[in-house]
């Protein structure tokens, strides 16, 4: 029996990322190729220039395919995974009719307003690729969350008038929707063209970027969370309802249709913030890691593994992406002396994302009335064993992390098995296709220490309210 092959398409904030996995989950050869810088034409407004999202994806997917040398016919399906929350309006061709919005643009949080007569269509940054991919106009329902006139209980777009008109979005600017781990359509002669991808091969929906993440990790059950390390950072536990009137926690659709995720309060521009002190440094530190044969990042965390637990009292609070509705939140860090150098700044941000992350899961889990037994950790920083380490510290609950490190790929090629049979079911695919590597236990000591610090550190913004609301003021 010759062995079958699964495509999983992840394209998040930073870059697009193209992925052939066998059916047990082992990666074959990938491809990437990064977002260019977004433009920024005014405040609040967030774009990705020209066709950014497709030419990412078409030299990505060229690079993935120029290393396959498996036989192309084995190739069952492509599972298609992009960020959440994004916009893309297109022309009555399915074209751009303008630069496609970010998740953290202020406008994908409004109303629409139709000023642009070139537009045809509202869709998510899926169903945009869908149809440069397919031609199609369907989608998937577990991609519009937040700002669609959608039916979550359901799973499928609102029979309400009233939830169009607060939208500003009418019916026939949208898509059709259909349910994770369905075929949306199949790969065109055009297509195929532009991204080396097989001709005719189906294009599986999937969900929104942290469903597919999460179902990558394999976070399942009441008693796991799954922390998802990216540029928006945040956390994930599994649910059946889509509970209302919470607190710490909205219900999301999950990859698994009539399935939530429970999703917790985040960071924005999380794992951007270690980007950002890398970029800080400069290209002198740069040449100094390349010369030792390292990436700047794992440098920083050599150096800051000899740094103390809690960064001689250096902290950090992470906003350096302030919310909508309090833009004159700012990244803080506080407990400068003499002691402190870069590595003290780069384990303090890694110690303040997890003490952030601790305070949003711990609020869920009480409120969901679970008590957590394992953590996962995804995303890029889930490679750094010093990161992992100080997550299983603060938290004080076994932390472990996959063997595939790019789970958003893997939730694909998961959806794309099952809507092509290779799996009877999801949470087959998942047992079938996911395995963890690496488990880390928590430090006592470590841990008492963080105990005393995390009281101190969530007191930090709200003492600080009125330093930044002044200073907004002046530096908006």
């Amino acid at each position: 029996m010759n062995e079958k092959y699964l495509i999983g398409i992840d394209e998040g904030s930073q870059s697009a990322k193209i992925t052939i996995f066998d059916t047990t989950g082992h990666i074959i050869c990938e491809g990437k190729h990064p977002l260019r810088p977004y433009n920024l034409p005014k405040s609040g407004y967030v774009e990705h220039p020209d066709d950014d999202w497709w030419t990412a994806i078409c030299e990505a997917s060229k690079k993935c395919m120029a290393k396959f040398h498996g036989d192309t016919s084995e190739i069952a399906g492509i599972g298609l995974c992009t960020i959440r929350y994004c916009r893309a309006y297109l022309k009555k061709d399915g074209t751009l009719a303008q630069p496609a919005l970010s998740w953290m643009d202020v406008r994908v949080s409004q109303p629409y307003e139709h000023t642009n007569k070139d537009i045809a269509y509202i869709v998510g940054s899926s169903g945009y690729i869908t149809h440069r991919l397919t031609g199609e106009k369907r989608d998937s329902i577990s991609i519009y969350e937040g700002g669609w006139p959608v039916d979550v209980d359901n799973w499928k777009l609102s029979d309400d008038p009233a939830a169009y008109k607060a939208t500003g979005i009418p019916r026939e600017m949208l898509f059709d929707l259909v349910m994770p781990g369905e075929i949306l359509g199949y790969i065109t002669p055009e297509a195929a063209a532009s991204t080396n991808l097989p001709q005719g091969l189906p294009v599986v929906a999937t969900a929104n970027d942290k469903a597919v993440e999460g179902l990558g990790t394999g976070c399942i059950g009441s008693d796991t969370a799954c922390v998802s390390l990216g540029t928006y950072t945040a956390a994930m536990i599994e649910g059946y309802e889509n509970v209302k009137d919470t607190k710490y926690y909205w219900p999301k659709f999950s990859s698994i249709p009539n399935r939530y995720l429970y999703d917790s309060d985040g960071i924005r521009r999380g794992m951007w913030t270690v980007s950002w002190f890398r970029d800080v440094l400069g290209e002198g530190y740069a040449k100094l890691a390349a010369d030792k044969e390292m990436s700047p990042e794992e440098m920083l965390a050599d150096e800051a593994v000899n740094v103390p637990v809690g960064s001689d009292g250096l902290m950090t609070v992470l906003n350096w992406l302030a919310p909508v509705d309090a833009r004159y939140r700012k990244g803080i860090m506080i407990g400068f002396d003499g002691r402190h150098k870069r590595a003290h700044i780069y384990r303090s941000i890694l110690e303040g994302i997890a003490m952030t992350m601790r305070r949003h899961v711990f609020n869920m889990a009480e409120e969901l009335g679970t008590t957590l037994d394992k953590i996962i950790i995804t995303g890029g920083g889930s490679s750094s064993d010093l990161l992992m380490q100080i997550f299983a510290d603060v938290f004080n609950i076994k932390t472990v992390r996959n063997e595939v490190n790019g789970a958003a790929g893997l939730g694909s090629a998961i959806c794309a098995a099952v809507a092509t049979g290779i799996y009877p079911d999801f949470d087959s695919a998942i047992k079938g296709m996911v395995r963890f590597s690496d488990t880390f236990t928590p430090d006592p000591e470590a841990h008492s220490i963080y105990s005393k610090m995390l009281p101190i550190y969530e007191s930090i913004e709200a003492a600080n309210e009125d330093v930044l609301k002044k200073s907004y003021e002046i530096f908006e």
